[in-house]
């Protein structure tokens, strides 16, 4: 049986359940309304929603009461998506973003032969567009958080990152000897493996001091057949593109020199041989990507970095909850986020 609908977020690209949206869409009726259901005017408190015998319940009652019922979260939800839609007026990308989001839904759905549109309004949607509309909502929210992030950068955090992060593009030669292990091997079958791969490396080294080519050396003795027909040849690549300890003799590398003994990793034993670096690509052309890997790890390393961002946010905006009662439960949902 296929697991209840899932909608993937932003900021993480994790999923979640789509029943779980249902409260910002239906928590809170006088408020958005949900359906086709009657909306009371709230600046009428007067307004009559029902009526009994010997009762008549207004606007202002029932308002009363659904404050206490999650009605913080639904007033925060509307002035986010208020702020949303100012910061973020064009809908395009918000809107292909959610269309990928969906197709992979219904990819998965289909895959376990079961019914996406089905499943749509058992959650409680009217149709598709809405979800749609969810999903692109959600994007916007958690872009306006990173753009607020990235606002937050400092020319230092740049500044620093950029001395120790940015190199021009490689291009090495590698030879790969990966060891020959196996699941049933024991742990003393898999050192010996190791130590085999090792000590084969160790004699590639000695080739090539005693002056054979890398090249011929690659094509005969490397495990990684997507670069031994090239002569183990690797161009343009950078830091993000390879395991660190490649990257690392990579760089320690003059050009022209190989390694002078073998590089371990998970992968196995590397022989490389580095043949050229571009130029580094300067500050300015590469501020955007550095602000965007910043704000990313930003948010990977702190889980409340995004809620922060958010309170920061309505604050600039002279947020004013004029309600005392929801406005004092707010300041308590906060206070730990300032």
């Amino acid at each position: 049986m296929m697991q209840p609908l899932y909608l993937s977020e932003g900021r993480k690209q994790n999923v979640k359940k789509l029943k779980l949206l249902l409260p910002l869409l239906c928590v809170g009726l006088v408020i958005t309304g949900c359906g086709e259901k009657t909306i009371p005017k709230l600046e009428n408190g007067e307004e009559v929603v029902a009526k009994l015998d010997g009762k008549e319940i207004s606007a202002n009652e029932l308002y009363s009461e659904l404050k206490f019922q999650g009605g913080t979260s639904v007033l925060v939800n509307l002035i986010d998506e208020f702020i949303a839609k100012k910061e973020i007026p064009e809908d395009e990308d918000a809107l292909k973003y959610a269309d990928a989001q969906i197709s992979t839904l219904k990819a998965q759905y289909e895959s376990y032969g079961e019914d996406f549109d089905a499943a749509l309004t058992s959650a409680g949607y009217k149709n598709l567009d809405e979800f749609k509309q969810v999903i692109a909502l959600d994007y916007k929210k958690n872009e306006v958080a990173k753009n607020y992030i990235k606002s937050t950068i400092t020319d230092k955090e740049i500044n620093k990152y950029y001395e120790n992060n940015i190199y021009g593009q490689m291009t090495v030669r590698y030879i790969l000897v990966k060891p020959e292990t196996t699941d049933d091997m024991n742990a003393d079958e898999k050192t010996e493996a190791e130590n085999t791969a090792l000590e084969e490396a160790k004699e590639i080294i000695k080739k090539l001091k005693k002056g054979e080519k890398f090249e011929e050396l690659a094509k005969k003795h490397s495990d990684d057949k997507t670069t031994s027909g090239e002569g183990g040849l690797y161009s343009g690549f950078d830091k993000n593109d390879v395991v660190e300890e490649f990257w690392n003799a990579s760089v320690a590398l003059k050009d022209g020199a190989y390694t002078t003994s073998p590089v371990k990793s998970s992968y196995g034993y590397f022989v490389i041989l580095r043949v050229k670096q571009a130029e580094k690509p300067s500050l300015e052309d590469s501020k955007e990507e550095i602000l965007d890997t910043l704000t990313q790890e930003k948010i990977s390393t702190d889980a409340n970095l995004t809620i922060t961002s958010w309170v920061k946010i309505r604050e600039k905006y002279n947020l004013d909850i004029i309600d005392s009662d929801i406005n004092s439960e707010y300041k308590k949902t906060i206070k730990d986020y300032k």
